[in-house]
């Protein structure tokens, strides 16, 4: 950071993410804004999360107890890649059409549509790939800020590439395992069912799941092996039963292989922090657990490399769920940065 930096100044007019002024080449961190949302179905504007999370990112602290001074090691957001905003419109306009028909069953024009949002979204996955690579190459840590959940494939594919044997840290309210959800390959509701199926990582450890369908809730208890599921009810029950938090994130962190990627949808956390969202679920984590889970993965002395966050609607005067999605971001970075620093 330049030496005339004031960390505890305002934010200065035209900085990037969190008041910084650093380049991505001079940052530590680089953040790849994907503003997708093609295959939506109920609520909208997670393509405005990249943006919402940018501004509101300017009104965090940049002291943090926990993680200390993140942005000591440079935090840098690239600029939103306009061709991924044309290739959302499209394949918005084209996912709407089999939506609203109810699928596309054996309809020619509707199939030609679900085609067509699948290689939009191939090509967007691509794209992210492509730039994720090329910021991991130059030793960058690096990070998506979506969009749906559909937007990091292209991210965790090439750090599942980089890093083998990859854990991924799934904070969800939905197990996201379904099979071409609404017949679309990409979708939002897919996203660990295609990286199961596409990639090396090793194992998904999700928490916080509560809203999923029998075909998901059989591919669980069939993936033991490559899925290990953390119900909300489960959880709930035994923090009602007497056993703390810290108990249950360290043997959640436990299932976990060394290198962790976190993929975080925040409509994992309860819905009084992200009302806007999609698609809320009642129940969720508290921001205290989600951080403390993090938390936890630094202690266990294995190495987060990478991670996402997703879902975040920009809406309303107070912008409460950009607020709270620029605050866990950058609790994911100081956590990933500690595992990083660390001797």
């Amino acid at each position: 950071m330049p030496a005339s930096f004031d960390p505890n100044a305002a934010a200065l007019p035209g900085s990037g993410i969190y008041g910084l002024t650093c380049s991505p080449e001079e940052a530590r961190v680089v953040l790849v804004p994907i503003p997708w949302e093609a295959t939506v179905s109920k609520g909208g504007g997670t393509a405005g999360g990249p943006a919402g999370i940018l501004e509101a990112s300017k009104q965090v602290d940049l002291f943090d107890r926990q993680t200390g001074r993140p942005y000591e090691a440079g935090i840098a957001m690239l600029p939103i890649p306009r061709e991924v905003v044309l290739w959302n419109e499209a394949a918005k306009a084209a996912a709407r059409v089999v939506i609203e028909a109810g699928g596309a069953g054996s309809d020619p024009e509707l199939l030609a549509r679900t085609r067509e949002v699948d290689e939009l979204s191939s090509r967007m996955n691509a794209w992210t790939e492509r730039e994720t690579k090329r910021w991991l190459e130059r030793g960058k840590v690096v990070g998506l800020v979506g969009g749906d959940h559909s937007a990091p494939f292209g991210t965790i594919k090439a750090h599942a590439e980089r890093y083998p044997a990859l854990g991924i840290l799934h904070v969800d309210a939905h197990a996201d395992l379904r099979r071409a959800y609404e017949g679309f390959r990409w979708s939002h509701a897919s996203i660990m069912d295609n990286v199961l199926r596409e990639t090396s990582v090793a194992r998904i450890v999700q928490v916080g799941i509560r809203d999923f369908c029998e075909e998901e809730f059989d591919r669980i208890q069939s993936e033991h092996e490559r899925v290990a599921t953390f119900f909300d009810s489960d959880l709930r029950s035994r923090l009602l039963d007497g056993e703390t938090w810290t108990k249950l994130a360290r043997e959640v962190v436990s299932r976990l292989p060394e290198l962790v990627y976190v993929s975080f949808d925040i409509d994992g956390l309860d819905p009084a922090l992200c009302p806007n969202t999609g698609t809320p679920v009642v129940g969720g984590l508290s921001f205290s657990e989600a951080t403390s889970l993090l938390h936890e993965v630094v202690r266990s002395k294995r190495k987060i490399v990478g991670f996402d966050l997703n879902e975040v609607v920009p809406a309303g005067p107070t912008d409460w769920d950009a607020n709270v999605g620029a605050r866990v971001l950058y609790k994911e970075i100081g956590f990933a940065l500690l595992t990083w620093n660390r001797a």
